[in-house]
């Protein structure tokens, strides 16, 4: 399991307003769902939100180079106390560009792999140095949380990785107990598109935590859910894209159906949950179906601004105000 429940308990301690007071970095974390449809022609994904706390962050999106997104679950975003505005994992991502080199399989380490598990490592490397409460996080609990959607280099063609980052503490100080030195931990890298060969193209479904309540998308179709089945005889498109689904050929269902059907079953498996949804074509360009809905203020605008590293043709993620009448 990648995700344990004593991990909310870490930090609830870790966390509370009492450490803030001393200067304890605080971590708001990000919970939920992503469902993704490698379709014939591009790829559609949607993000349910689940909070796992009061003070929970919805899951998070940011283009990662031109041809991948990233969904961003667990410490995804950090307070410091002296800084007013939040540092937030999926901001101020630069320029991730693939290696001029050619793929290598899954397992083999592949480079274009390292380097974008490695630029996020960074990322987390001073924020999780500032812990110095004891927490108790096992070595296959991750303290943060990447799925990563796109197309590999070279041709590879769509892939959807998980990108886990585990941490480990060792006591620093001369009573047992009192300050512990925090480490963030090399990512380990979870395959789960494409799939092995003979095997289904169904949907890819992955939550955070990892034992989550709720049946797959593809489960539900498969059982024939009173919702879904409604929902599959409504639209003969919807019919083909569930069947394709069920067939294990979702790969073959049309991009702009599958998304449509995407569209129409998130709610029913949100019900008053917040969600978004994305599609990207094979070329990379990324659009916004449902986008976040959450309030930019002026100095997180300000910051934004501040990202000279953005390559000029990443796509944009950020969702545009509608025109006045």
């Amino acid at each position: 399991m990648r995700y344990l429940i004593p991990l909310f308990a870490v930090f609830l301690f870790a966390f509370s307003p009492a450490r803030a007071q001393e200067d304890e970095i605080v971590a708001n974390l990000a919970g939920g769902r992503v469902i993704v449809h490698v379709a014939r022609d591009g790829i559609v994904f949607g993000a349910i939100d689940h909070p796992l706390e009061a003070k929970s962050v919805p899951p998070r999106v940011a283009a990662i180079g031109s041809s991948h997104i990233g969904v961003f679950f667990g410490a995804s975003e950090w307070q410091v106390p002296a800084q007013p505005v939040p540092i937030r994992l999926d901001r101020n991502v630069g320029d991730i560009r693939p290696a001029a080199h050619g793929y290598q399989p899954p397992g083999s380490g592949d480079p274009d792999l390292e380097l974008i598990g490695v630029a996020f490592l960074e990322k987390l490397r001073p924020l999780v140095s500032q812990l110095h409460h004891k927490f108790d996080l096992k070595p296959d609990e991750p303290l943060s949380e990447i799925v990563l959607i796109g197309y590999a280099p070279h041709d590879y063609g769509p892939e959807v990785w998980v990108i886990d980052y585990g941490a480990e503490q060792k006591s620093i100080s001369s009573r047992a107990g009192d300050v512990w030195q925090t480490q963030v931990l090399r990512p380990r890298f979870t395959q789960l598109y494409p799939p092995e060969k003979r095997q289904p193209k169904t949907l890819v479904e992955t939550r955070f935590p990892e034992d989550l309540q709720a049946i797959p998308l593809a489960g539900l179709i498969q059982q024939n859910d009173s919702r879904l089945a409604q929902l599959r005889s409504s639209d003969p498109r919807f019919g083909k894209v569930a069947d394709a689904i069920e067939k294990g050929q979702a790969n073959k269902a049309n991009l702009e159906e599958a998304s449509d059907f995407m569209r129409a079953a998130l709610p029913l498996l949100a019900g008053n949950g917040h969600f978004i949804e994305g599609k990207m074509g094979e070329g990379g360009g990324f659009e916004w179906v449902v986008p976040p809905e959450e309030p930019r203020e002026p100095q997180q605008r300000a910051q934004e601004g501040q990202d000279k590293e953005r390559p000029a043709d990443a796509p944009s993620l950020v969702r545009k105000p509608k025109p006045n009448p």
